[in-house]
């Protein structure tokens, strides 16, 4: 199985709502790690034109399906929340709590923000906090997490804050449209935390819609940005995400599968400029990029393969195969007829200037 997770494998855990629940398996792993997908969260993922309130909803029956799967029916307790501001807003984790009967006992706040000079990250700054130790809590955190940078340091900061306030901390709850470094970074702080707090069980970390990578490069097209940017190449994404995209393919070709989730709701004339950044950079690049070259990044692997191969690569292997062999189909037709990318950029600079002119510009 080509993912950086060895000896793991998805299996289909159910169906709550309108969300399906998968787990990853393995021995060699500390944590349980979930892949959660539903109509809000690939809506989202899929498309930049999700903006504003929105990409709050989006999310809120998948997070409620998770909570319903972590706690059923009659299992009693409550959970702290921890807010990362900014982009830990969008994230319906109070919401999915009070929908699913689960009493918030608390609520902290971290301001970390990371310091963007010429789009390199240069640093984290956390500028405001609230944090109210108490003992056997269970935290229950929203986050984006590219390189985990900005959530090693929130958990550092409120772990210590714990300690020292005499408080202990039994389980985290993360969710995150996020990516694969969570595995190295989750697996090494629960054995950090476990000797801060004896009791200390481990984390639930649920993805929405697939766990995927960052880019360590510009890309194929030359415009994608190293560990901020998310693509499919090594990672696991969900069957139904992956069909949406067929249903839906100009988004496959989008920068990445999450853009900003601060600007998306909070500055959302930044957020489309640098949609159109993007956009714009693909039409003027349209005829020095090989459009097969970009499929390939995009699908996360060289096409076409053969079934029982893109099932290897997909991590697929373990599922029930049903719609998966003509999901498989699909995928390999699209290296039959390669896009036309300036036709496609055009298409998506009008769309998203068309949307742009209600909010203003950057």
């Amino acid at each position: 199985m080509s993912t950086p997770f060895e000896a793991a494998s998805l299996h289909y855990a159910g169906l709550c709502g309108d969300t399906n629940i998968y787990e990853l398996e393995s021995q060699r792993l500390l944590n349980r790690y979930f892949i959660l997908s539903g109509p809000g969260s690939r809506r989202l993922l899929a498309f930049p034109e999700v903006i504003g309130f929105p990409c709050y909803t989006a999310l809120v029956p998948e997070t409620v399906a998770a909570l319903s799967h972590l706690f059923p029916s009659g299992q009693s307790g409550d959970i702290d929340i921890l807010t990362i501001l900014r982009g830990g807003l969008n994230y319906p984790l109070e919401e999915a709590c009070f929908r699913t009967g689960i009493p918030v006992r608390n609520m902290h706040f971290v301001s970390c923000e990371r310091v963007i000079k010429d789009h390199v990250i240069t640093g984290l700054e956390i500028h405001y906090e609230k944090i109210s130790p108490a003992p056997d809590r269970i935290l229950a955190i929203g986050d984006i997490l590219a390189t985990g940078d900005t959530l090693r340091l929130c958990l550092e900061h409120i772990a210590s804050a714990f300690h020292r306030g005499g408080g202990s901390i039994r389980r985290i709850l993360f969710f995150t449209i996020g990516g694969t470094r969570a595995f190295a970074l989750l697996e090494e702080l629960t054995e950090r935390f476990r000797t801060m707090f004896p009791g200390f069980e481990g984390f639930d970390c649920f993805f929405y819609e697939g766990m995927f990578t960052v880019y360590t490069d510009k890309g194929v097209s030359g415009i994608n940005v190293p560990n901020i940017d998310f693509g499919w190449k090594g990672g696991l994404v969900s069957p139904e995400f992956r069909r949406f995209i067929m249903d839906n393919p100009d988004a496959l070709f989008e920068k990445c599968i999450i853009y900003d989730g601060g600007a998306r709701r909070y500055e959302i004339p930044i957020h489309f400029a640098e949609v159109l950044e993007y956009w714009e950079g693909i039409l003027s690049r349209a005829e020095k990029i090989d459009p097969l070259a970009l499929l390939s990044e995009k699908l996360g692997y060289d096409g076409p393969i053969s079934f029982d191969r893109w099932l290897e690569v997909t991590g697929f292997g373990n599922l029930p195969v049903e719609g998966l062999h003509a999901l498989w189909a699909r995928e390999q037709d699209l290296f039959r007829t390669p896009v036309d990318l300036a036709a496609l950029a055009e298409r998506r600079i009008q769309a998203i200037t068309k949307l742009q002119n209600q909010y203003g510009k950057a």
